[in-house]
């Protein structure tokens, strides 16, 4: 068993990003973003999971966009191109799934 720290970082920063884990296949990352931050428009080669766990991020991926908040899971394919902004201060989990 291991725990990670996930340490609330938006008193000090308006953009965190910190690697949490990184398994055989499986990358997961903790990003917390101020309302209003954004991320430009990219793409990753790999499944990509996105879960809430506060506040409000707007997805816009190749053109529709969708809000994802607790109790919401977003799953995103391989090279499907995605910005987001965060509608509130959030704090979320990406999790990559490398074939």
């Amino acid at each position: 068993m291991e725990l990670f720290e996930l340490p609330y970082q938006l008193d000090n920063k308006k953009k965190h990003v910190q690697k949490v884990a990184k398994l055989e296949k499986i990358n997961i990352v903790n990003m917390q973003l101020a309302a209003g931050e954004k991320i430009p428009a990219h793409d990753a080669d790999a499944d990509v999971l996105i879960i809430v766990n506060s506040g409000r991020v707007e997805f816009t991926v190749e053109g529709t966009i969708a809000e994802v908040s607790p109790g919401v899971m977003m799953r995103m394919t391989p090279k499907e191109k995605h910005s987001l902004r965060a509608l509130e201060d959030s704090n979320f989990l990406v999790i990559q799934i490398n074939q």
